[in-house]
């Protein structure tokens, strides 16, 4: 019985590394479907805990969420290419669309040219050069808005930081969702969602928070973090628990 019990906790724990190997539970299950099968062949009452505890893991674990690798790859490439386009907190405002200037057509010309001739100014001569000169202010007022911009940054790094300093920023947050990759690769979850926490917060330190693109930036590596969170596979701590109880009593 006892060499029963220790052949059951190897074939276990050698199948957990499997699935940590390939992401795929199926090899965990059918190893406690033919533990469960082999304990009931034996039709020991002290071994009954232990066939209990595995048939409880097994439903944790048939119910479990299947993580799609593919998807994770996919987003948190898209992620990154989006990340060169992305506006840091203390970057020029994106000039508007330069204005064409108004071409003076002939007849506008020789009214102009003609206006200058006598030296008295009529009503009407007088509403056109009132209404060039409001057009004049309000296209100035507009140029001078573009070249000053007010805005407030919390933080004292990103408003301090310089231009050339915002490639390296830029770097560095790509090295973050690049390692986050590597991590979901190697099914290491809990340090692809710590690479994704430590981008995210430098999104939100050095970034823009009210431009469109880093809201979205921002939501998909907040999806990815519940998503990993969601498919985390369950632990087998009943069955090992018991398996060790039931060695211990032998």
């Amino acid at each position: 019985m006892t060499t029963l019990v220790i052949d059951i906790e190897s074939a276990i724990r050698m199948a957990q590394q499997q699935v940590q190997l390939t992401g795929s539970t199926e090899p965990l299950v059918a190893t406690l479907q033919s533990s469960i099968k082999r304990l009931e062949r034996t039709a020991q009452p002290r071994l009954a805990p232990v066939q209990q505890a595995m048939e409880r893991d097994l439903v944790r674990l048939s119910q479990s969420a299947v993580t799609d690798t593919a998807s994770l790859l996919a987003r948190l490439d898209d992620v990154v290419r989006l990340v060169d386009d992305m506006h840091v907190q203390n970057s020029a405002p994106v000039p508007n669309v330069q204005r064409q200037p108004q071409r003076t057509t002939p007849s506008a010309a020789g009214s102009t040219a003609n206006a200058e001739a006598p030296a008295a100014t009529s009503p009407t001569q007088w509403e056109w050069w009132s209404n060039w000169g409001h057009k004049i202010w309000q296209a100035s007022r507009e140029e001078a808005r573009d070249l000053v911009r007010v805005s407030r940054i919390e933080n004292a790094d990103a408003m301090l930081m310089a231009p050339e300093q915002a490639f390296f920023v830029r770097e560095n947050l790509k090295l973050k969702l690049l390692n986050a990759r590597l991590a979901v690769l190697a099914r290491q979850y809990d340090a692809a969602r710590a690479d994704i926490g430590a981008a995210q917060a430098t999104l939100s330190k050095y970034f823009d928070n009210s431009s469109r693109r880093t809201h979205q930036v921002q939501a998909v590596l907040a999806q990815l973090q519940a998503h990993m969170q969601a498919s985390q596979q369950p632990g087998l701590d009943d069955t090992l628990a018991a398996l060790s109880t039931a060695a211990a009593g032998l």
